[in-house]
């Protein structure tokens, strides 16, 4: 039986050798050609990657298929951030982008997204489209000529433009008129060259970590979360930096350091961008989160008389809005973001130099920061946690999920959010969103509490709630 390729929330990943070979990166590929021949001209397919292991020949391999299926491809022959391609597939007005990337996926893995003209991830009418066109054996079984399959493809630097765009959206002037000191880490991923790069440019003293090419990522997911970034907070008191600002595979996610080496979690870093954005810029269009992510942000709509957007999980959603100009930042609580007026896709490479924009305009750490956040709106503490479930307890759990609960730990629930997965809303203003994996056998709990000391509480009975 043929492998089931089948795009999620972030495109189709699986591991090297195992599902992710050859024969079946062709057939995506020509499910993926399939469905641009049936769009508007022109047939032009940007292709792109990340530095994971056998990228360059993962890319060859889809120019091929692509050319066979009389789609023209253009190859960036560097490893690029999602961003920049999403950006090079709106300016060169491409039928839309393969990019080979499993994120912040563990060094195993692989994975193909799949950007559409407008340089937003696909939509899940469109993945079906792909999915559906995805032929049951390896193309390369068709008689093709030796001339289709050695065809030449053109190429695309993305790089120069991308930066371009960057540095019309992010005061640089500022960040050298304060004199902070940046730590950069780009987990060995797509976004080396990038965000140093630029600040250097603009003569801010910027400190790299991690800066070479590694198939293995350290031997971990290229993740920038809290218990990774040790080599960037020991550089940050070596260098005496403001703010470290990390990037994972694909440079779409952030991971942020505060000066005295606190990891500041996304859901708070996208509250106080909000925030900062409303304040400089004047944006009073609105802003977008997923279901899962903080209520600051409802919060702070409130505060600004600006609308709110609530989302499923999965960053194409957010992207329609900034498409649309309905809103001045749209994030999720795992570190993607992106601004009025940029990509509808994820940007880690903004997110970190934006951070570092605030802390130089403002003066202040990011601690002393959302401290005076919470004194505007409230204290919100969000957390996240996994857990794996038996089959018998995933059975029992998917049905639990059917009924809309009227208690959890002894709080009344009074109110039941189904726009992805079930989020009940407690009495207290607390709650807890719960999310099956598409994927493996693991259930997603985020829970947040207005009052810290009730955190584990909640935590507590929303494991009861899954495993009993």
């Amino acid at each position: 039986m043929p492998v089931q390729i089948k795009f999620g929330t972030s495109g189709w990943r699986a591991i090297v050798a195992e599902d992710f070979t050859l024969e079946n990166i062709r057939r995506a590929v020509a499910g993926i050609a399939s469905y641009v021949k049936m769009q508007a001209e022109p047939h032009r397919v940007l292709v792109g990657r990340d530095p994971r292991f056998l990228g360059e020949t993962f890319v060859a391999e889809a120019a091929r298929i692509l050319a066979a299926n009389g789609v023209t491809a253009i190859v960036i022959p560097k490893p690029a951030p999602t961003p920049a391609i999403a950006y090079a597939v709106q300016q060169s007005k491409a039928s839309g982008a393969i990019n080979f990337t499993a994120s912040h996926n563990p060094p195993e893995y692989n994975g193909i997204k799949f950007s559409t003209p407008d340089g937003a991830p696909a939509l899940p009418e469109t993945t079906k489209q792909i999915e559906a066109a995805v032929p049951a054996v390896d193309p390369l079984t068709s008689p093709w000529s030796a001339e289709v399959l050695a065809a030449t493809y053109e190429t695309l630097d993305v790089k120069s433009d991308y930066l371009k765009r960057i540095a019309e959206l992010v005061d640089l002037k500022a960040i050298k008129k304060s004199g902070i000191k940046v730590v950069f880490d780009p987990f060995w991923g797509a976004a080396r060259g990038y965000t140093c790069h630029i600040l250097r440019e603009a003569g801010v003293p910027v400190e790299v970590v991690h800066d070479t090419r590694d198939v293995l990522f350290g031997g971990h997911a290229p993740e920038p979360d809290d218990h990774l970034l040790g080599d960037c907070k020991a550089k940050m008191k070596e260098f005496g930096a403001k703010i470290g600002v990390a990037t994972d595979g694909d440079a779409d996610r952030f991971g942020i350091v505060d000066e005295d080496g606190t990891f500041i979690q996304p859901n708070y870093i996208i509250a106080l961008l909000f925030d900062y954005l409303v304040e400089t810029r004047g944006w009073k269009n609105g802003v977008a989160k997923s279901v899962a992510t903080t209520n600051l942000i409802n919060a702070l709509a409130d505060l600004h008389k600006v609308p709110l957007y609530e989302t499923p999980v999965g960053f194409k959603y957010i992207g329609e809005l900034i498409l649309q100009d309905k809103i001045a930042i749209g994030g999720e609580e795992s570190a993607g973001l992106t601004i009025r007026g940029h990509v509808p896709e994820k940007d880690g490479v903004l997110a970190g130099l934006l951070i570092a924009e605030m802390v130089a305009v403002r003066g202040k750490s990011l601690g002393e920061q959302l401290k005076e956040l919470f004194g505007k709106v409230g204290s919100f503490y969000p957390n996240r946690e996994n857990f794996h479930l038996t089959s018998e307890v995933k059975a029992r759990f998917t049905e639990k999920l059917k009924v809309d609960p009227t208690e959890l730990g002894g709080r009344k629930v009074t109110g039941v959010v189904r726009t992805d997965g079930l989020k009940l809303i407690l009495e207290d203003g607390s709650w807890v969103c719960y999310r099956l994996s598409g994927t493996e056998p693991v259930v997603r709990a985020y829970t947040e509490v207005r009052n810290e000391k009730d955190s584990k509480a909640l935590r507590e009975a929303a494991e009861k709630f899954v495993l009993s």
